[in-house]
């Protein structure tokens, strides 16, 4: 009996150390919350394009006539005032036919001299009876046909006087030189399309920046939105501008679309040179110094599962509002919302700024291995029992 006795007490002994064993040995379950401020921070949003500087007025300028060029009087980067002669073409020809022109003109002239006294000799006989009306009429359609060769005369002294004004090339406007096509002694054709002399920029201070943007983005282009961008000319340089003009017309190059925005670009230190390629950044959404909270927080929610037995949960019926943990209690706040940009939410009213709200949880402990953290992406697979961070109300109803 007393040997029973010694083995029962050595058996709930035994039992009871494996029990504090095994209880000791659990790591106990924890869960932290993540939290964010409400404060005053600037919301913006952007979108990314390539484009090309170029300047805002420039002028092709060629010749209407054919010839030998005789003289250029500017080369690259020369600056030029309007009506400038800045190029010659030979003029041999030309003058040669303004007097050809303006020897028929003369001959035409005195046709008409001699055509207009027989019309008026013819005229007088006729009043009197003494010629008949064909011979009349006759004179009268000579005198007709003389003063219209005269007309046809003019037009041709004052064609040639043209051309030949022509061979003399200036500047259209006040400006900078770009390119030259043509050297001293080189023929140009003007029989189909007009040549390509020089390429003049008015004002290299003021350029601008064509950029191409992506169908999908251009929905959020407006006139007058900020721009920021940098050429890799000069990589540390970050230049400002507006856009100016968002054009209607598409561009369709492998399938994708784009369409052409204009983006203005002061350039008073000339370092942006026509032609250059900008790395443009357009903030299609730009709101400063506003009380705002992440996104993520709108999007929290407390649900059962993680609460302790002291805790517990005061809801509100909003669209939109954020959590705060109030010693035990997790309290809704319905907030009113501005603005966002997918990170931050504007806040209008609803909740104090610099109030702590929620965004999220981590649980820790458990039947995980010691020294490893449950995470909470919700795209990964999860064990069924396995509770986890959801801040987002679907996948809770789910």
């Amino acid at each position: 009996m007393k040997k029973k006795i010694i083995i029962g007490i050595a058996l709930i002994a035994i039992a009871a150390i494996a029990y504090f064993m095994l209880a000791g040995g659990q790591k106990k379950e924890t869960v932290e919350f993540e939290k964010t401020t409400v404060e005053k921070t600037n919301i913006q949003n952007s979108i990314t394009a390539t484009g090309t500087i170029e300047p805002v007025t420039s002028v092709t300028v060629g010749t209407q006539v054919s010839g030998i060029v005789s003289h250029l009087y500017v080369d690259y980067n020369s600056e030029v005032k309007k009506g400038q002669v800045i190029a010659e073409l030979d003029k041999t020809n030309l003058t040669s036919e303004l007097r050809t022109a303006q020897a028929n003109l003369s001959s035409a002239q005195s046709s008409l001299n001699y055509e207009q006294a027989n019309y008026n000799r013819y005229k007088t006989l006729y009043d009197k009876g003494l010629v008949s009306a064909n011979d009349f009429e006759t004179a009268k359609l000579s005198y007709l046909r003389a003063k219209e060769q005269v007309v046809t005369s003019a037009q041709s002294v004052q064609r040639a006087q043209t051309n030949l004004g022509y061979a003399t090339i200036t500047s259209p406007i006040d400006g900078v030189v770009l390119s030259k096509s043509v050297e001293e002694g080189q023929t140009v054709a003007a029989s189909f399309n007009t040549p390509e002399l020089f390429t003049i920029a008015q004002d290299l201070t003021d350029m601008r920046v064509i950029a191409d943007i992506d169908e999908a983005d251009i929905g959020g282009v407006k006139e007058g939105q900020r721009v920021s961008f940098t050429v890799d000319a000069f990589p540390d340089d970050h230049f400002q501008g507006q856009v100016t003009q968002v054009r209607q017309q598409a561009t369709t190059e492998s399938n994708v679309v784009t369409y052409e925005v204009v983006i203005s670009a002061p350039n008073n230190d000339l370092k942006l040179k026509p032609g250059l390629t900008a790395n443009v950044t357009i903030f299609t959404l730009e709101k400063n110094d506003v009380l705002a909270v992440q996104t993520k927080a709108l999007r929290f929610m407390p649900v059962e599962a993680i609460l302790s037995e002291e805790q517990k949960i005061e809801d509100v019926e909003a669209p939109n509002k954020v959590w705060t943990l109030e010693g035990n209690t997790f309290k809704a706040h319905a907030v009113e919302t501005g603005i966002s940009n997918g990170m931050l939410t504007e806040i209008l009213g609803g909740i104090a700024p610099g109030t702590e709200v929620l965004t999220g949880f981590t649980i820790t402990g458990g039947e995980e291995p010691e020294g490893e953290e449950q995470t909470q992406n919700p795209f990964m697979p999860r064990p069924r029992n396995n509770r986890q961070n959801n801040n987002n109300p679907q996948q809770q109803r789910r």
